[in-house]
């Protein structure tokens, strides 16, 4: 169970991590003209940067969460997914509440699953080919990541592309299990029982953050 865990909590942070993580080298070798090449190129300069860094953010994992916090943001439509997390809750909640849970789900999955990323390598992840219609507004990027004992685990990134034409991923698909659907079925029941403002401070608080989502069966 904890390698299943460690293996999940290492996709959700791929998740998090659809980004390059040094801006000088994002100029150069991101290519986000496609969802594929999003997807390929984002993740060589992800896994460049860990081995090249991977002592280091051992000691001190907050430095992975700073550098992520500072380069994901712009091939992540985070407003976009945790809209979808939260719903027709979303549709109810007041500005200062859409903005405050945008800010305290990214910040709690991140410290949930960004130290699992440390260990993860590239010779892990493989990308399949693109199938889907390359001129439609959204796709499904499929990979196939590695486990320990030589599994493949099927894991597809939903990618959408937003009102100013830029593709940004929204979602990760992990056995037929979306995360965003997850997390809307645990946060939605959590919220009827407490009440957004609750499911807020407990979030912002850092106290049981967001858990793992149920796997499948």
């Amino acid at each position: 169970m904890k390698s299943a865990f460690s293996l999940r909590s290492a996709i959700m942070a791929l998740l998090l991590c659809a980004a390059p993580m040094t801006a000088t080298l994002a100029a150069a070798a991101i290519d986000d003209s496609t969802p594929q090449k999003l997807i390929e190129t984002s993740s060589k300069v992800l896994f460049d940067d860990l081995d090249a860094n991977r002592a280091k953010y051992h000691k001190d994992v907050t430095a992975l969460h700073k550098s992520v916090r500072e380069n994901f943001l712009p091939y992540m439509d985070v407003d976009y997914a945790a809209q979808q997390v939260l719903g027709k809750h979303w549709r109810t909640a007041t500005p200062e509440q859409r903005k405050r849970f945008v800010t305290a789900f990214y910040t709690s999955l991140l410290k949930t699953y960004g130290e699992a990323l440390v260990d993860f390598s590239g010779d892990r992840m493989k990308i399949l080919p693109f199938q889907g219609d390359p001129a439609a507004p959204r796709a499904s990027v499929r990979t196939e990541i590695r486990r320990s004992n030589g599994a493949s685990v099927a894991v597809a990134y939903s990618v959408r592309k937003n009102e100013a034409g830029t593709w940004k991923v929204w979602d990760v698909v992990i056995e037929g299990i979306s995360y965003v659907k997850s997390f809307r079925e645990q946060f939605g029941l959590e919220i009827e029982q407490k009440g957004l403002d609750a499911l807020l401070q407990r979030l912002e608080s850092g106290v049981n953050p967001v858990g793992t989502p149920p796997a499948k069966g």
